[in-house]
């Protein structure tokens, strides 16, 4: 009998019911909320896909794969506090997190104003591989996908226009405003270098953003007879890259599991730093980044 199996035999029944029965029940009513939040208030039509691949220079592709990788991630540790075997974990909890995923993406096929993602689907299962392929590969974690983000302030015009497209709470400008989000790529500098003398909480983030977008591909808005109601085409639409130091959480020595399992959690946010941002040609450093 193998040795995955010895675990697998080992694990808690009823650690399993709780994972499963919170899955359900937290996947539903988030479901549920997302609904009520983005979908309610806009037509449903029949399934359809659309080609939006160079919607928002592409910011939600990169944050579709960031959600998959962290979902991912949370789920293979639930399964596997459970006692399901290392690999086992890792397996389901990709699957979990990429078919929570896959739900929203079939809700944007049936909504009038989205459609299903071919695209967005590509970037699911690009955040879920790259979990699921340093957990077997490496047994951890060496490159973290992070996420940061400030809420913007506008000039009077483009707040109005920020409303309509971001929303006004706190909470949806953070998830619909892209211009004041930044997706990191954290590397674990002692996984790779294997240092004394580097603390193995430091690592080192690469992240991308962009600024100046008011419209998926452009900044022009019409109202339903097609008379133009935006535009300011003056504003400039453009990628940013950063680098900066960060934390792995993970990697703090603490005896407390309820604080190592907060950490975790919180692990896929970026800690703000000093970044050096390259962006129009430019390089300018900022000292502190959300």
């Amino acid at each position: 009998m193998n040795n995955s199996l010895h675990i697998d035999n080992g694990a808690n029944k009823n650690r399993l019911l709780i994972v499963g029965g919170t899955s359900v029940a937290v996947y539903a009513t988030s479901l549920i909320a997302l609904n009520e939040t983005w979908y309610k208030d806009y037509p449903k039509t029949s399934f359809h896909t659309i080609n939006d691949a160079g919607e928002w220079l592409q910011m939600d592709k990169v944050g579709h794969a960031w959600s998959a990788y962290n979902l991912s991630r949370v789920s293979a540790a639930s399964w596997k506090w459970a006692g399901l075997s290392e690999n086992k974990s890792v397996i389901l909890g990709s699957i979990t997190g990429f078919s929570y995923l896959t739900v929203i993406e079939i809700l944007d096929g049936h909504s009038a104003n989205w459609g299903w993602s071919w695209s967005d689907m590509a970037a699911n299962v690009a955040g879920s591989s790259l979990f699921a392929a340093q957990q077997l590969g490496w047994k951890e974690q060496r490159i973290q996908f992070k996420f940061s983000a400030h809420r913007k302030k506008y000039e009077p015009d483009l707040e109005m226009r920020a409303d309509e497209l971001f929303g006004t709470s706190l909470a949806e400008r953070i998830l619909k405003d892209y211009n004041g989000q930044t997706l990191w790529m954290s590397f674990n500098i002692n996984s790779f270098l294997r240092k004394k003398n580097i603390p193995p909480w430091l690592n080192i983030s690469v992240g991308y953003g962009a600024e100046g977008m008011f419209g998926g591909y452009e900044n022009i808005a019409y109202d339903e007879d097609g008379n133009e109601t935006f535009n300011r085409t003056d504003i400039k639409r453009y990628r940013q890259w950063f680098l900066s130091p960060d934390i792995d959480l993970t990697k703090i020595n603490t005896r407390s599991k309820f604080l190592r399992t907060v950490l975790a959690g919180l692990n896929a946010i970026k800690i703000p730093a000093p970044s050096l941002e390259l962006s129009n040609g430019k390089l300018k450093g900022n000292w502190l980044h959300f």
